[in-house]
């Protein structure tokens, strides 16, 4: 008899065990789905939604970490987050226009017209211009690698979001106020540092001509061996322009992008015999638990590599 009574015991809390853990599941699932679907075009778009968009969002960026988002070639499970998305959120200035992919990508998804909840983030950014033969008059789309950019775009996130989900707009505008906050002290961090480099040293070297932006905003001159990442890219020309500026301005600081194939600017340091000071964050934050894994940490880590590299 008590043999029997331990056995119902046990079976009646293995049913209730059971049935906790399809109610969580089932929770669990109900969450998600009260979620925002959101997509993003790549990984740091992803960071400023996120950061916004706190735990109300559930989002899916398109090129993965560490890929170059100016020519992606979609999968079909892109396809799909697109087409089922509440909100898609792109950078824009030139940047998703390679082989039309995004333009492509929004037609099949059922975004495309002024109607769709399509965001531009670096909606009231005012541009800078590519100055490459054949490209003249076409936007540089690297405005994040300004952090007062980066605030802009964190704002168009929060109006954005505002906008279709109105009710929880109070948390937005918290996360924003919080998020913004870090952004404007991160600045101000880089506008004292790079105040003690005497200006004649204030130059550097990357692969892709990048940082534009970032220059305009803290007084620097930056150079390239390629202006912007495309086929033709670290071509004999564009080699022998960039030794002989570099030896012309005795440039001592060379950088390596995170994302960028690292030979063209491997060769250029063997030939001018100057050291490759570090890598740098341009087109993608770091995998998660890496080295600049979001927005706020590469930046701060851009800002820490080069002026460590150019005042060694």
């Amino acid at each position: 008899m008590v043999k029997k009574r331990i056995i119902l015991f046990t079976s009646l809390v293995l049913l209730f065990v059971l049935a906790g853990c399809a109610n969580s599941k089932e929770g669990e699932t109900d969450a998600a789905e009260n979620k925002l679907q959101v997509v993003a075009t790549y990984s740091i778009i992803y960071d400023i939604v996120q950061n916004i968009g706190g735990d109300r969002v559930e989002i899916h960026s398109l090129a993965p970490i560490g890929s170059n988002p100016h020519e992606y070639e979609p999968l079909p499970l892109d396809v799909q987050k697109t087409t089922d998305a509440d909100a898609v959120f792109y950078n824009g200035l030139n940047l998703e226009e390679g082989n039309s992919w995004f333009e492509n990508l929004m037609g099949t998804a059922g975004k495309a017209g002024d109607d769709a909840p399509v965001f531009r983030l670096s909606q009231g950014i005012e541009p800078m211009f590519l100055t490459t033969e054949g490209k003249e008059g076409e936007e540089d789309p690297h405005a994040w690698l300004d952090i007062q950019n980066g605030i802009k775009y964190a704002e168009n996130a929060k109006d954005a979001l505002i906008g279709i989900d109105p009710e929880h707009a109070e948390e937005y505008e918290k996360n924003a106020q919080d998020y913004i906050g870090e952004l404007e002290a991160l600045h101000e961090k880089a506008v004292e540092r790079y105040s003690q480099i005497p200006e004649e040293q204030r130059i550097f070297v990357t692969s892709e001509g990048a940082f534009k932006y970032f220059s305009e905003a803290y007084d620097f001159t930056a150079e390239y061996i390629w202006e912007i990442n495309q086929e033709n890219q670290g071509t004999p020309q564009q080699i022998t322009r960039i030794l002989d500026l570099i030896e012309d301005r005795e440039i001592q600081g060379l950088f390596l992008e995170t994302s960028i194939d690292p030979r063209s600017m491997e060769m250029v340091s063997r030939e001018t015999g100057r050291d490759i000071k570090g890598k740098v964050f341009t087109d993608s934050i770091g995998k998660p638990g890496e080295d600049g894994d979001t927005y706020l940490k590469m930046m701060e880590w851009n800002i820490d590599m080069i002026f460590e590299g150019l005042t060694d």
